[in-house]
């Protein structure tokens, strides 16, 4: 176990060293140069105030050079500073962290209790049951979520008014009023993937010999269900809801946009916009290493979920 971990810890570096050459890359590559945002729009712009705002902001350093000084900032806690607000991208991020963050989790809630609900009644109840909840979380897959935002908006914000739709609110009831809305409509579109997960590991819990030997002890079903069925099933289930919450904070981008949330996602969209490089990349970043942080713990915790996954790394 330790080595595996040790192992998932190093690719983890890896991946992470990797990905933020290919985020620096990436945004220095996007149309636009950030030289002539700073220097306050091409109007009245000459050679020479150009070539002193690069140099000011080491624009004109080779790309590797840029780099190598922007990851170390990163590793010491500097992201730099914004170029929109002249204010640390620490201090912005910290600032609209918490809003996505709830979010995320929020979002999480409503994906783990419906769409696992959902998977456990369709395995359960089967026939008409069961195909009712597959055509329902199918619809609801096919619906993507800045449709299902707007939608909710117009039906149940507007039109009937049973809550708000911008801001996020003050304290934590009213963050939970708020937030109801954009949070179920970043999980709608997963609903159908946790639900059939769920459904077919619970089917093939079900076909296995020690539950047929547990019916033939006369256990009663609801037992059967939680401590045989259920149980078994948890290992894939946990690790699909893992990596659909992982990919969360990417899905913040569209419903933060569409509510008008103050989150990392509005600002990430904002920055692009404006070419405000040192707040996309750390925005990007963190996503980023949110998404293989969650993974890598998904993947850490899998074996203590499910002992058969023990068993087969041990024998490899």
């Amino acid at each position: 176990m330790g080595a595996h971990v040790a192992r998932r810890v190093a690719g983890l570096l890896a991946t992470l060293l990797a990905t933020s050459f290919v985020i620096f890359v990436a945004v220095y590559a996007a149309p636009g140069d950030p030289a002539v945002f700073l220097a306050g729009g091409k109007e009245g712009l000459t050679p020479e105030k150009l070539a002193a705002v690069r140099e000011q902001y080491h624009l004109d350093e080779p790309l590797v050079v840029q780099y190598g000084r922007w990851l170390g900032d990163c590793v010491h806690g500097d992201l730099g500073r914004s170029f929109q607000y002249n204010d640390q991208v620490v201090d912005l991020v910290s600032a609209r962290l918490p809003t996505t963050l709830t979010l995320v989790l929020f979002s999480s809630a409503f994906l783990i209790v419906l769409g696992v609900g959902a998977g456990i009644v369709a395995a359960v109840r089967r026939g008409w049951v069961d195909s009712m909840v597959v055509s329902g979380t199918t619809l609801a897959a096919s619906v993507p979520s800045f449709v299902a935002a707007i939608a909710m908006i117009a039906v149940l914000g507007v039109k009937l008014g049973w809550f708000p739709v911008t801001g996020s609110g003050e304290g934590f009831w009213g963050t939970i009023y708020h937030l109801t809305l954009p949070a179920f409509a970043m999980a709608v579109g997963s609903l159908a993937l946790i639900s059939r997960v769920t459904r077919q590991a619970m089917l093939d819990a079900f076909s296995s010999e020690h539950v047929e030997v547990a019916r033939a002890s006369g256990l009663p079903e609801r037992q059967i269900i939680v401590r045989h069925v259920l149980r078994n099933s948890l290992g894939p289930i946990m690790t699909m809801c893992g990596l659909v919450m992982a990919g969360m904070l990417a899905g913040t981008v569209v419903v933060e946009t569409v509510f008008g949330l103050a989150g990392i996602g509005s600002l990430l969209v904002g920055a692009i916009n404006v070419h405000d490089f040192p707040v996309a990349q750390a925005v990007l970043l963190l996503m980023v290493v949110g998404y293989i942080v969650v993974t890598t713990v998904v993947d850490l915790v899998h074996p203590l979920l499910d002992p058969r996954v023990r068993l087969n790394r041990s024998e490899t």
